[in-house]
C-alpha cells in the first residue's frame, strides 16, 4: 500500500513539474500574422492565473483589461490567437515592455493566403478557449519558410540544468543519508540491543533467584 502511495506521489509531482514548465518555457511557432487588433477581455478569478498582473501593460482594471491580441493561420490551415501582453518583472521571467512594439511589428508582417509570409513567434503559455486562455507571443520575426527548423536552446539548457540540479541534490541527500542517518541509526540499534541484552539478563536473574528460592522452599516440605 505504502509502495502505491508514494508512485502516486512521485507521478502526481512529475505531472505538476512538467506541465509548469511546459506552460513557462518558450514555444517557437511558424506562422502567418491574419489580423492585429485590440479587444476589452474579461479577466476573472478562473483565468485571471493566465494573465499579466493588473498594473502591468495596458490594464483598464482588475475584471476588464484592453488587451492586444495577434490572430495568425499555421501552413497547415488551423489558426492560433496570441494575446500581447507585457510581463513587467513577474513571473514568467520574460521582462517584456514592448507590447506596443510588437503589435507594430506582427501588422507589419500581415500577409495572405495568396501571398503567405512566414514568421516565427515566440510564445509561452497555453490555448483554452473555454477560459479564454491565450499564450502570450513574447516576440516575432520573419521565417525563412514554413518549414523552418528551430532549435529550442533555452528548453535546453532550461531543462539539462535542471537535471544537473536534481543530480546534485540526490547525491548530497544520500550522502547525507549515508554518513548521518545511517550512523545515528546503526547506534540507536546497537542502543536498544544493549538494552534488550540487560532485560534479558535481568529477566534471567529474576527467574534464577526465583528458581532457587523455590528449591529452598521445596527442602522445607519435603522435611515436613
Amino acid at each position: 500500500m505504502w509502495r502505491y502511495i508514494k508512485w502516486t506521489f512521485r507521478i502526481v509531482l512529475f505531472l505538476i513539474v512538467a506541465g509548469f514548465l511546459h506552460y513557462t518555457l518558450p514555444h517557437h511557432d511558424i506562422v502567418r500574422v491574419t489580423n492585429t487588433y485590440n479587444r476589452l477581455t474579461t479577466v476573472g478569478s478562473e483565468n485571471s492565473w493566465a494573465y499579466a498582473a493588473p498594473d502591468t501593460g495596458t490594464a483598464e482594471s482588475t475584471v476588464t483589461r484592453d488587451i492586444r491580441f495577434i490572430e495568425t493561420a499555421f501552413p497547415g490551415g488551423s489558426v492560433m490567437v496570441y494575446r500581447n501582453e507585457d510581463t513587467g518583472w513577474v513571473w514568467p521571467p520574460y521582462f517584456k515592455y514592448d507590447s506596443s512594439n510588437l503589435q507594430a511589428e506582427a501588422g507589419n508582417l500581415k500577409s495572405t493566403a495568396e501571398a503567405p509570409k512566414w514568421v516565427v513567434v515566440t510564445h509561452y503559455g497555453w490555448r483554452f478557449p473555454f477560459l479564454s486562455i491565450y499564450p502570450n507571443a513574447v516576440s516575432i520575426r520573419e521565417a525563412t519558410g514554413p518549414d523552418e527548423r528551430i532549435i529550442p536552446y533555452v528548453p535546453i539548457v532550461v531543462l539539462v540544468f535542471l537535471a544537473f540540479l536534481v543530480f546534485m541534490v540526490r547525491r548530497m541527500w544520500l550522502q547525507f543519508w549515508e554518513r548521518t542517518v545511517e550512523p545515528a541509526a546503526a547506534e540507536v540499534g546497537e542502543a536498544w540491543d544493549g538494552v534488550e541484552a540487560r532485560a534479558d539478563a535481568a529477566r534471567a536473574g529474576a527467574k534464577g533467584v526465583f528458581g532457587r528460592l523455590g528449591a529452598w522452599l521445596g527442602t522445607w516440605r519435603k522435611k515436613r
